[in-house]
């Protein structure tokens, strides 16, 4: 029965306590050790995701020497493992100690059951986020897709068109705000097609002047112009049988928006003060953060170019909107960097983890990259705190994962609407929310809702 229960493992001296722990945690799978070496033996046995230990751990039950010991060794057996410290009142120094040293969170004694299974809860999740970070970076080490890190049923859905139009000849313009890595899909496309042996070729329309971006896309004769010293070629040419992605796309001037359709049309170039038309066997992506038909409307790009660049149509959801991913990245990037600037393996307060989760991460993805490399670099100890994170306090608050919390808050704010809708009607209400006039009652009364309708 308890093959596929989470484990857990309970550090006390107390028998009392153990059983009352245990009582507090029958969802999980419980082991319990009451000193050092068995602490550190069913670690190695069962391998738990979350320990709560008391420092308190004898030879020394008065002091926190062997707690303190016990904690820096669970720790280096197994890093990931969230250590949740039991203490007392006068014990405060030491709590602050071990968090210092890479516990997880600590709780007042005498505690309360459930705050404490809360604090829990919170552990074990952040702990799955991890483990399965680590999965997907071990799956995804050879796959073209292996930049997107993400678990959102829409980005997820993203991957699986992306896959499915990559064998296919048709033009793809990937659609996006800035930074959720619409040139991370691009490349993945380009090394699913039939194309990957071939170059994949980038430019970015915005970054270029107007003046010098057709030669940069179609190249120029010896002389065309001023310091024209010799025949080059343009990257639309240098493409030749891979894939040209076109980034920015909406800030193609007009002049070479026509030049850009005719090469669409006939898939034949000019170089600049050529007159030799050159064949192009090439695949074209293009991205954007604009609202191309907006432009169109407004005679800002040509709709003709838009229909012929827009084939298949990618639209990737913001960070923002992608379920459980801003931790899920965040973890990674924190990985990536520690590894890179070479720091000791560090772990989010939770506090950081609530920031990084309600912040609305306009920059995206690339804005969270840019702030937990600030954060592993700004860090002092072994916890990245949400003031390392250097985020808007202005951010939403976190949003509860305990499910009944989730459950009664979406339930009241149901039960409210239909009231509001109906004017306070009872059994217009019940009837709008699908459910008998008794069960509305009863759940009015449960969450202390009461009716604006007179005798409703």
């Amino acid at each position: 029965m308890t093959q596929n229960k989470m484990k857990m493992l309970i550090i006390e001296d107390d028998p009392g306590l153990q059983k009352q722990l245990r009582w507090c945690f029958d969802a999980y799978e419980v082991v319990v050790a009451g000193d050092r070496d068995a602490a550190l033996a069913q670690v190695r046995r069962h391998e738990p995701a979350v320990v709560t230990m008391d420092l308190g751990l004898p030879p020394d039950p008065d002091g926190a020497t062997e707690g303190l010991a016990t904690l820096r060794q669970i720790l280096a057996l197994a890093p990931d493992t969230k250590v949740i410290v039991l203490t007392g009142n006068q014990n405060h120094a030491h709590a602050v100690e071990a968090i210092g040293l890479g516990a997880y969170d600590f709780h007042q004694k005498p505690f309360d059951p459930e705050m404490l299974g809360l604090v829990v809860q919170r552990a074990f999740y952040l702990h799955a986020l991890q483990q399965e970070n680590r999965r997907m970076r071990q799956s995804q080490v050879d796959s073209p897709l292996s930049g997107v890190i993400s678990r959102d049923a829409g980005m997820q859905r993203v991957c699986r068109n992306i896959e499915k139009v990559a064998p296919t000849s048709a033009s793809v313009m990937v659609l996006g705000e800035s930074g959720t890595g619409k040139e991370v899909l691009a490349r993945a496309l380009h090394q699913l097609s039939p194309r990957a042996s071939q170059r994949f070729m980038a430019i970015n329309c915005a970054a270029i002047p107007e003046n010098l971006l057709e030669s940069e896309l179609f190249g120029y004769e010896k002389g065309a112009f001023t310091g024209a010293a010799k025949q080059t070629k343009g990257k639309v040419e240098l493409a030749h049988g891979g894939t040209f992605f076109l980034d920015e796309v909406g800030d193609l001037p007009m002049s070479l928006q026509a030049k850009l359709l005719r090469f669409l049309q006939e898939r034949v170039i000019e170089r600049v003060g050529g007159h030799e038309e050159i064949a192009v066997d090439v695949r074209i992506v293009c991205a954007t953060h604009q609202n191309l038909k907006a432009l169109s409307a407004s005679g800002r790009f040509r709709e003709d170019l838009y229909y012929r660049l827009s084939e298949i149509v990618v639209t990737i959801p913001p960070l923002r909107d992608r379920v459980g991913d801003a931790a899920l990245l965040a973890h990674h990037f924190k990985n990536k960097f520690c590894a890179q600037e070479s720091r000791p393996t560090l772990h989010f307060s939770q506090e950081a983890i609530g920031v990084i989760e309600s912040y609305p991460w306009p920059g995206n993805v690339r804005e969270m990259e840019n702030c937990i490399k600030r954060a592993i670099i700004m860090a002092d100890g072994p916890q990245i705190t949400a003031d390392d994170l250097g985020l808007s306090a202005s951010a939403e608050p976190e949003q509860p994962i305990n499910l009944r919390q989730v459950r009664d808050e979406a339930e009241y704010a149901a039960i409210v609407k239909a009231l509001a809708r109906v004017d306070g009607n009872i059994v217009r209400a019940a009837e709008l929310l699908g459910i008998s006039r008794p069960t509305l009652y009863d759940l009015m009364g449960r969450h202390a809702i009461k009716s604006a309708a007179a005798g409703g």
